[in-house]
């Protein structure tokens, strides 16, 4: 009875042990039936589960991890954060233009080469500012879609402007207008200005005006506010008979306006003093008016032969002997 007691509880331990154990267990009650462990000791060992300390490792694995992963996402925000900060404490550099120099055998390719408008070889994008530091030269056509402010001059052979211009101040050597021109402020011109045929809307002021034809078209006129000035070569004089014997005459002045010199001599009878001839024929017969000068030739019956080459002063009666008188002429066609 004892025996059967003791070996049902070696059964019920030889349950609750591992296999390992329990296969020890099975090797010794299969060699000797009598060899058995004391109850005692059996109930004293306590029983451990390899299946709930393998999860509790594997559990205290996981959060190892994701604690490990968490503290390294603290530390990285940490750097950015502090790298962030000392940047932004920190002034801005200021750029700095670089120069690169062109060795002659690249400024050759560029000079020689067959680039045209549009090719994408050749096209230059250029995002922000560019400062050339030497010449820079464009051997096609240069198109500027803003404004083009120069510092300095701008020389350049020939100047085509297709729309509207507005230059405040333009110093030209010689210029070239094809078609009409409209100046709305004053003109000064501090020299000559020689044209065809200039039309002017307002006023014009100049200190000498040289042409040869001045037209006033409409119901325009003419104002003079100084002296009429005329000038040219002297005509010719050939002395008529009215001077008398022994008298003579002289011409001074232009075609356009002069004076008649005449000094009387003796046995004066009517006739002419003098033929003035002029310098360059009118178009037409002119309009010639003559005015005595000095009492002897307001004595005279004066009249006046005219035409387009030439006009005479002539009296109808016998000047004074012996005197000094003259006669103005103005001529105009």
């Amino acid at each position: 009875m004892d025996n059967d007691k003791g070996k049902d509880q070696q059964d019920e331990n030889a349950l609750e042990k591992p296999p390992e154990e329990l296969n020890a267990l099975e090797s010794l009650s299969d060699t000797d039936d009598t060899v058995h462990a004391a109850p005692d000791e059996a109930q004293k060992k306590p029983t451990k589960k390899p299946e709930d300390k393998k999860g509790f490792r594997k559990i205290l694995g996981f959060f190892n991890v994701y604690l490990l992963i968490f503290l390294l996402l603290v530390v990285v925000t940490g750097i950015v954060f502090i790298v962030s900060y000392i940047n932004s404490q920190k002034e801005p550099q200021q750029p700095t233009t670089a120069l690169q120099n062109l060795t002659q055998e690249q400024l050759s390719e560029i000079a020689n080469g067959d680039a045209k408008v549009g090719d994408p070889r050749y096209v230059l994008n250029i995002q922000s500012d560019a400062v050339f530091a030497g010449n820079a030269l464009v051997k096609g056509d240069l198109n500027v879609a803003g404004s083009v402010q120069l510092g300095q001059g701008l020389t350049i052979p020939t100047l085509t402007v297709s729309g509207a211009s507005n230059l405040a101040q333009v110093q030209a050597n010689t210029l070239q207008v094809a078609t009409t021109s409209v100046f709305q402020g004053a003109v000064t011109l501090q020299n000559d200005l020689t044209g065809r045929s200039a039309n002017f809307g307002g006023s014009l002021t100049a200190s000498t005006i040289n042409t040869g034809s001045l037209t006033l078209a409409g119901n325009g006129s003419l104002t003079l506010n100084n002296h009429i000035k005329t000038s040219g070569p002297t005509p010719s004089r050939s002395q008529g008979s009215a001077v008398g014997s022994g008298g003579s005459s002289s011409v001074s002045g232009s075609d356009i306006a002069g004076t008649l010199n005449v000094n009387t001599g003796g046995s004066t009878a009517p006739g002419c003093f003098a033929t003035i001839t002029f310098r360059q024929s009118f178009s037409s017969t002119p309009r010639v008016i003559v005015s005595p000068v000095g009492s002897a030739a307001g004595q005279t019956q004066l009249y006046v032969n005219r035409s387009t080459t030439n006009f005479s002063i002539c009296t109808a009666n016998a000047a004074p002997s012996g005197r000094s008188f003259a006669f103005d002429y103005f001529v105009i066609n």
